[in-house]
């Protein structure tokens, strides 16, 4: 009996982990995590990442002509503008001052000249009136030189010589009316030039305090550019307090009509793609919307990338989008999902779903009890989807092989 009881403890030992490794059934299909093949139009997809760029902006300066030039006010930076919006204001305190003075020169200026056409006016009235008092007394020497015959011979000779001076004093007057005139003319000349300088200046200063703030071109949002007055170790944003350089580039306004998506394909990708392929546009912080868009130019250099390592070579893509949000603003990051093809009527699974048995790319199809291997044939493969062939859609798949599942 003892013996009967040894032998039976035995066998249980050893059949116990015979039974657990080659007899225990499969896992229960409930307990893998599936997914239903679908059957569609299926886009192989090049993804890359890039940013929202303005095609189109435009560059606010400061004014060419003015010198000393301090920032007292900025627009806020990426707010709504519309087109004639002040978007930068400078100190014109200076420049009102110098506009005080210009004028006060100007006024002077014109005392001047009107003093100089007074005084040149009343030289003129003396002049013409000595000149008729010296024709006057020359034609009383001719009247008097004229009775010659009838008077004695020495006092017709004074009459004559009288005659000669009176009329030598005529010539002499008439040159000094002449003189004075042209000295007159000029100086009258030189001061209406003073003047009208003068008037140049003061609407310098004016045409300046017009001009002094910055409008907006176009309706759009404000960037402001990097200051670099004190070396590019120091560069900022321009701020208020700033001086700015005349003529110098202080912000941007972009075209908000104009925004685009720039990508950056990697290099292994460039073969697959062409301008006018159709893009999907995703931008990380609207990630409910997909923008349609066009492939509209792919750089034809590559540009090295050291944001990873090791460096990547990438190509610079830009699509342009169907319709632009309202929402969007340049420098928005996003992706891109740029169709290299399309497989019409294609039955499609997760990447996850696809395994490898024996060579081969299988998938694992539920069935009542259990999970069948299933070859099939691999049309089309994108990084989360894979389109293939051999099943039908509606087919449940596992997402993780059986086996490893079992508990």
């Amino acid at each position: 009996m003892g013996r009967l009881v040894l032998l039976l403890l035995v066998a249980a030992a050893i059949g116990v982990p015979v039974w657990m490794h080659y007899g225990r059934p499969a896992a229960a299909a409930s307990d893998i995590p599936t997914a239903v093949a679908k059957q569609g139009d299926f886009a192989v997809l090049v993804k890359c990442r890039g940013n929202l760029v303005a095609a189109r902006k435009v560059s606010l300066f400061a004014p060419v002509d003015v010198p000393d030039l301090q920032i007292v006010w900025l627009a806020p930076a990426a707010g709504a503008l519309k087109a004639g919006d002040t978007v930068i204001r400078f100190d014109p305190s200076k420049l009102k001052q110098d506009l005080h003075e210009k004028l006060e020169a100007l006024k002077q200026a014109q005392a001047t000249l009107d003093q100089g056409v007074a005084q040149g006016k009343i030289d003129a009235d003396k002049d013409r009136l000595d000149l008729t008092q010296a024709k006057a007394d020359m034609e009383k020497a001719r009247l008097e030189a004229s009775k010659q015959a009838i008077v004695s011979t020495l006092q017709g000779e004074e009459s004559a010589i009288d005659f000669k001076m009176a009329q030598e004093k005529v010539n002499v007057q008439e040159a000094a009316t002449a003189m004075h005139r042209e000295s007159n003319d000029a100086k009258i000349a030189s001061q209406q030039r003073l003047r009208d300088q003068a008037r140049a200046e003061v609407d310098l200063v004016k045409h300046r305090l017009a001009t002094i703030d910055v409008h907006a071109p176009i309706a759009g949002i404000v960037s402001y550019l990097r200051n670099t007055s004190q070396g590019w170790m120091n560069a900022q944003n321009y701020k208020v307090g700033d001086h700015a350089a005349a003529g110098v580039s202080i912000a941007e306004i972009p075209d908000l009509s104009s925004l685009e998506m720039e990508s950056k394909v990697d290099e292994q990708d460039r073969g697959r793609i062409a301008v006018g392929d159709d893009v999907n546009v995703y931008i990380d912080a609207l990630p409910e919307k997909t923008i349609r868009a066009k492939l509209t130019s792919i750089s034809p250099l590559t540009e090295q990338s050291f944001d990873e390592w090791p460096p990547m070579r990438t190509f610079r893509a830009h699509a342009s989008m169907s319709m632009v949000d309202a929402q969007l603003r340049p420098g928005m990051n996003g992706s891109s999902a740029i169709v290299e093809k399309h497989v019409p009527n294609a039955v499609s699974i997760p990447s996850r779903a696809l395994f490898t048995v024996d060579g081969k790319s299988t998938v694992y199809v539920k069935g009542q009890r259990a999970f069948a291997a299933v070859p099939v044939t691999i049309q089309a493969r994108n990084p989360d989807e894979v389109a293939v062939a051999g099943i039908a859609k509606g087919t449940v798949v596992a997402l993780t092989p059986p086996a490893e599942a079992a508990p």
